[in-house]
C-alpha cells in the first residue's frame, strides 16, 4: 500500500489544505439580503408583492441566512407561526429581532414567517414566508410537525458582512463563488504532486 509522504518543509500546508477541505462545505451557503433592497420595509403601491415575488425567485437552503436591514428605531423583524403570518398577530413572537442588521441563519427544513415587528405594518404586505425543503426535496409545516421545533437563530452582532454586487438577478446574494476555493486547493495540490510522494 502506498503512503503519502510529505517533506517537513511542507507540513504546515499539508495541514492548512486539510482545513481548506473541511470548510470548504460551508462554501455553498449564501446570505440573502432579504427582497434584494436597501432596507426591510413597507413595499411600495407600486410593488406590495416584492417579498412574495422575492422569496419564490430565491432557492433557499439549509445553511442559507436571510439578512434583515432597516433603522433599528423605526422598525424591526418578529419571526411568527404561520397562523399569525396570516392573521398579522404579532404577539407571542418565535424569535424578536430588532438591531437594524439582524441575520437569521436557516438550521432545519420547514416553513418560516417573518414579518413586521411594528404595529400596522403586517397589513401593509411587510411579511416574508420562506420553505426550505428537507433532504428528500419536501418540506415540513412547522404546525403539522411537532418533530420540528423552531430552533434558535441569533442577530448578528458583528455588523454587516460586505456584499459584492453584480448584474445578476440575484446581485444581493453574499455568495461566495466554489471557483475561488477549486483554485486554491489546486494550488496547494500541485504543491503536493512536485514533492515527494510515494
Amino acid at each position: 500500500m502506498a503512503t503519502l509522504r510529505i517533506p517537513r518543509k511542507y507540513h504546515s500546508l499539508y495541514i492548512l489544505f486539510q482545513l481548506f477541505l473541511l470548510i470548504q462545505g460551508q462554501v455553498l451557503c449564501y446570505q440573502y439580503k432579504v427582497g434584494d433592497l436597501n432596507a426591510w420595509n413597507i413595499p411600495s403601491s407600486a410593488n406590495k408583492d416584492v417579498y412574495v415575488k422575492w422569496s419564490k425567485n430565491h432557492p433557499f437552503k439549509l445553511g442559507d441566512s436571510l439578512l434583515f436591514l432597516y433603522p433599528p428605531s423605526e422598525d424591526s423583524v418578529i419571526q411568527v407561526t404561520k397562523q399569525n403570518y396570516n392573521s398579522c398577530n404579532l404577539k407571542n413572537p418565535i424569535l424578536y429581532m430588532n438591531n437594524g442588521n439582524s441575520l437569521f441563519n436557516i438550521t432545519r427544513p420547514g416553513e418560516f414567517y417573518f414579518t413586521s415587528g411594528t404595529e400596522g405594518h403586517c397589513e401593509k404586505s411587510q411579511k416574508l414566508h420562506i420553505s426550505i425543503p428537507g433532504g428528500n426535496g419536501t418540506t415540513y409545516d412547522e404546525a403539522n410537525s411537532p418533530a420540528f421545533a423552531p430552533s434558535p437563530s441569533y442577530t448578528n452582532v458583528f455588523g454587516s458582512i460586505p456584499v459584492q454586487s453584480s448584474n445578476s438577478t440575484s446581485s444581493s446574494s453574499g455568495k461566495v463563488e466554489m471557483s475561488v476555493f477549486g483554485a486554491v486547493g489546486l494550488l496547494f495540490l500541485s504543491m503536493f504532486l512536485g514533492s515527494n510522494i510515494l
